[in-house]
Formats: structure tokens, C-alpha cells, sequence
């Protein structure tokens, strides 16, 4: 850790320690991390007294694998602190993945930043930006020590959750000793391991099965670009019976065929397309996501834009060529 990010989560844990009241969020559709940090301050803070609320813009809806974490705080976007006196983000590097609380954002008396992606320009009053930490939850584990805070079984458990799936199981080449560390101190604090890889990787509906056949059945290798993709369509959403983010997993396996250093996959919604990329870390996909409006890291990335198909797809090609 260099002396200015340390600076930073000082500074962040003083303005913090300094609250009696947390508005506390992280960008729309949480992942483990977003979610798994946001969760461990607010439970944390709550320890000890202070009021902390956790909310997510955008209509996100927490998918139902993790009911294991303890939601308590989280409340819907519309009972969000308007104007907080001391709001935290975390895992965002723009105020754009805020969705409606970027309001909040710019209204808060003091905002604190705490993310982990390269792309992060300084976004907050107070950042604590650190593009080499595994997770955000790496961060919000500091923040928390530095607060003196009690790390229990609960706030333990999100700090794993968000360090698990960030790092790919520990998988992924942004896991490092000080990531095993850190997950050790949380093991002796209380996780279960088993619990959240069950509810993460070991358990999806049956529908899961069905469309996992459809899309899979489907994808296609460009064995000179490196590139294997498959389209998750919403009428395989429908068929299935099953919720959009419960397909999620699919790109983990998209992402196994040898031939292919890239993966994408492309998820019919809303807005457009939703485009989730991996690599195997010949290829910076997190540049590819950045230059169509998205975000990420060099293994891991994602946008969203609109349609047709063919154009979606060409983006990403345009990417590896």
C-alpha cells in the first residue's frame, strides 16, 4: 500500500468515525464486491451505533443467492438520504453507475470513494483508489481496521463474499498473498466457506439448465481473433423461467473453451445489450469495455449499448483486431 492511499483510507476512517449517520452504495446491479463492501461498513458501523443505510440505484434487485449476507441495511433507492452528511461508494469509478443516487453523490456533505478500478479518475471528496488491491472489499477491509471497528461473522462474511467472486475463487492473477492474508483473518473471524461458495457457484434453478443448453448450444468460435461469444436472448430468459441475473454464471462457462483467449457474452436487456467479457490476460478487455462506455479490469470487464446484434458484436472484434 503506497503512503497516499493510506493517507486516503486515514483520512476516509476520520470523516467516517466523525458521523453519527452512513449512506452507503456502490454501482447499479451490485456484484459480491459492490455488494459484499457495502454491506461489511454498514454492518460494522451499525456495531457500534451509528445509523447506516445501504441502497443501490437503478432498480437493482439482490439476487436471491445472497440471502446468506445479511441485508438488514440495505433500504430501496427511493428512502435514500437525499442529502447525507457523509455518503461512501464503493467498486464505481463514475458517477454515471450511480444511477439516481448520483444525486446523492453530488449532494453529500462529504463523499467517500473506495474502488479498486484503474479507470477511477479521483471520483469523491476523499478517495481511496487502489487499482493493484483484488477487490473492493480488500479496501473496505483496511477502511474498517483503521476504524478500529469489530470485524464479526456478518461483516466478515460480506468482506468474503466480495473478495471470492472478485478474485474468480482466487483464481484470477489480481490474487496475491496479501489477498490469502486478508481472507484468512476473515476465516478466523467467523465465515463459512462453504456456505458462500454453495449459494454462489453450487445453486441455481433448474431453468439455469435449459438456458445454459440454449446459449451454449449456440456460441461461436473465431478461432483469429481469440474470441468465443454466445447471445443470451430474453426468450431464453422467459423459457427458462428464471430471472436475467440468475444467468450471470454462463459466461464462467462460455469462458473454458482453449481455443479462445477472450469471451464474450452477450445479454439481451432493456437498454440494448449488456456485454460481459473475460480473458485469459493476453488481452485488456477492461480497455475494450472503457472505450464502448463501460468498465472494469484487464480480465474482467463489461458495457452496455444498444442493438442491433451485429453491431454489439463488431464493437468487440473492432477491440481485438
Amino acid at each position: 500500500m503506497t503512503p497516499e492511499i493510506a493517507a486516503s483510507i486515514t483520512a476516509a476512517a476520520e470523516a467516517i468515525a466523525a458521523a453519527d449517520r452512513l449512506a452507503i452504495t456502490g454501482h447499479v446491479n451490485p456484484d459480491g464486491d459492490a455488494l459484499g463492501s457495502a454491506l461489511a461498513l454498514a454492518l460494522a458501523a451499525r456495531s457500534v451505533g451509528k445509523e447506516a443505510v445501504v441502497g443501490f440505484g437503478g432498480g437493482s434487485v439482490i439476487p436471491e443467492h445472497y440471502d446468506f449476507l445479511d441485508l438488514t441495511p440495505i433500504v430501496d433507492a427511493a428512502d435514500f438520504p437525499d442529502e447525507p452528511d457523509v455518503m461512501v461508494v464503493f467498486d464505481t469509478a463514475v458517477a454515471d453507475r450511480l444511477a439516481e443516487l448520483a444525486g446523492a453523490a453530488a449532494r453529500a456533505k462529504t463523499l467517500v470513494v473506495v474502488d479498486h478500478h484503474v479507470t477511477n479518475g479521483g471520483l469523491g471528496d476523499i478517495a481511496i483508489v487502489d487499482p493493484t488491491a483484488s477487490a473492493s472489499a480488500m479496501l473496505a477491509f483496511r477502511l474498517i481496521e483503521a476504524l478500529g471497528w469489530a470485524i464479526d461473522d456478518s461483516v466478515a462474511t460480506a468482506l468474503h463474499t466480495g473478495i471470492v467472486t472478485d478474485t474468480g475463487r482466487f483464481q484470477y492473477s489480481s490474487t496475491d498473498g496479501e489477498t490469502l492474508r486478508v481472507a484468512a483473518e476473515l476465516l478466523d473471524a467467523g465465515v463459512r466457506p462453504e456456505v458462500i461458495g454453495q449459494a454462489m457457484y453450487e445453486s441455481v434453478p433448474f431453468g439455469y439448465l435449459a438456458a445454459s443448453a440454449a446459449v451454449l448450444g449456440r456460441a461461436v468460435l473465431e478461432e483469429e481473433l481469440g474470441l468465443v461469444w454466445s447471445v443470451v436472448l430474453r426468450a431464453d430468459v422467459a423459457a427458462a423461467g428464471v430471472d436475467p441475473s440468475d444467468l450471470d454464471g454462463l459466461i464462467d462457462d462460455l469462458r473454458i473453451a482453449r481455443e479462445a483467449g477472450v469471451a464474450a457474452l452477450v445479454k439481451e436487456v432493456d437498454q440494448g445489450f449488456k456485454v460481459s467479457l473475460r480473458s485469459r490476460g493476453a488481452v485488456d478487455v477492461g480497455s475494450i469495455a472503457a472505450a464502448n462506455g463501460g468498465g472494469g479490469h484487464h480480465n474482467a470487464a463489461g458495457f452496455t449499448v444498444p442493438g442491433p446484434l451485429a453491431d454489439v458484436l463488431e464493437r468487440v472484434r473492432a477491440g481485438l483486431r
